[in-house]
């Protein structure tokens, strides 16, 4: 009886004869070159056999088989999520033989070089990414691509982002960009060292340019009309047409000084504005422009000399703001306010307070008048020195009336 040797292959049960009968192929492959055994971090390509949320199995060039495991699934990328049998993907070795005597792969690391490839891309070419919020700080937005980290500063925000928190109260402020933990940005990187690990992304310059065209249909001196969208302590955001967002600089708000927009506005309040500048991307406005100027009949209501009285707005170490009017404020300087040598201004003054004072000039076009403080009983005195004067002035011009009258009846004598 003739006995047939066979042999086995890789821990089959099926003899070498078999085997071939069942593979045509498998003895082509014998005849190839002897194959190279793949190493540590080599990129394999490899078929999908099988996949779950707790691994995948790959086929690798028909003669062994991959496994990739837990956070090496890398399940942040598109093209491995999802996976099914038949799918092609690539790995990298990250062990030549595990526990089972298989390769240990990891998608990770190839998604991770996949990744800093496409960022580099994106910076170089100025391309916009999506970036995902993973936390918050009182400068800004921790922010993820794929697994690579970077950050968002609180100035490159969004106009419709950035925390306008009236006061700049550091904890609201912090709230508000804790808000955004788990949200999606669009961004551009406009920083990115990899040598120092630093990478700073920009939510505003992707807002810029799509707010770019927009703009162009905009010119200074156009008269726009919108909501407040924001108060600050500087001024106030406002959000006219197309989502176009301006600002009017508390200088802007009103012809009359005020400490804080708020006194005047709130958000969602309706307001006309001129622009006065377009910087850029950048819209400022100005609501007094449009005002009718209360400086230019100050001339007419008060004249250098007058003795007005005045409410103190503010105390400064250089000087009191007295208010006049509703329109007219003006500055009465330190050195104008009769102090002595051992005196402080913030002693002796106090806002609200009213006083009366001399104006010792005023300039409409510059929007300034200058006062002197009226010492205690100085007023009366200016008074009757004022009266003196007018009787001096009266009885001056009777005198001369009595004079030409009797000029007159000596001429008619004659």
């Amino acid at each position: 009886m003739e006995v047939k040797k066979c042999f086995f292959i890789f821990g089959n049960k099926k003899p070498f004869y078999n085997m071939v009968k069942d593979n045509a192929s498998f003895s082509a492959m014998l005849d190839k070159e002897e194959m190279k055994v793949p190493q540590v971090s080599d990129i394999v390509h490899g078929i999908v056999l099988s996949a779950s949320k707790a691994e995948v199995r790959l086929d690798i060039d028909g003669v062994m088989t991959g496994v990739v495991r837990g956070p090496e699934l890398y399940l942040e990328a598109p093209e491995y999520t999802d996976l099914k049998p038949g799918d092609e993907v690539d790995a990298m070795v990250v062990e030549a033989e595990n526990e089972e005597g298989t390769l240990e792969l990891s998608f990770r690391q190839v998604g991770q070089g996949k990744a800093w490839e496409s960022l580099r891309q994106a910076y170089k070419d100025k391309e916009t990414v999506s970036v995902k919020v993973v936390d918050a700080n009182k400068g800004g937005l921790l922010c993820n691509y794929f697994q690579i980290s970077g950050f968002l500063p609180v100035s490159q925000l969004a106009p419709e982002n950035y925390p306008r928190i009236s006061g700049g109260d550091k904890t609201k402020i912090l709230e508000k960009l804790k808000s955004f933990v788990g949200q999606e940005f669009e961004v551009n990187v406009i920083t990115l060292s990899e040598d120092d690990n630093k990478i700073i992304f920009s939510e505003k310059d992707v807002w810029n340019k799509k707010q770019k065209p927009l703009l162009d249909k905009y010119q200074v001196g156009q008269v726009v009309e919108g909501k407040i969208t924001a108060v600050t302590n500087f001024g106030v955001f406002v959000s006219f047409d197309e989502n176009i967002e301006g600002l009017i600089h508390i200088s802007e708000l009103a012809w009359q000084r005020i400490d804080s927009p708020s006194s005047l506005y709130k958000v969602g309040d309706d307001i006309k504005a001129e622009i006065v500048s377009i910087d850029s991307h950048k819209i400022f406005l100005s609501a007094k422009k449009i005002m009718k100027d209360p400086w230019q009949e100050a001339i007419n209501k008060y004249q250098i000399g007058q003795v007005v009285r005045g409410s103190v707005l503010k105390v400064n170490p250089f000087g009191l703001f007295v208010k006049l009017d509703d329109d007219i404020h003006g500055l009465a300087h330190i050195t104008q306010l009769n102090l002595g040598k051992t005196e402080k201004i913030n002693d002796l003054f106090k806002t609200g307070e009213e006083k009366d004072f001399e104006i010792l000039s005023i300039s409409p076009a510059e929007h300034r008048l200058a006062l002197q403080l009226v010492k205690a009983g100085a007023k009366r005195t200016k008074e009757a020195k004022e009266e003196k004067t007018e009787v001096k002035k009266t009885k001056t011009k009777k005198n001369k009336e009595e004079k030409e009258e009797v000029e007159v009846e000596e001429e008619a004598a004659s």
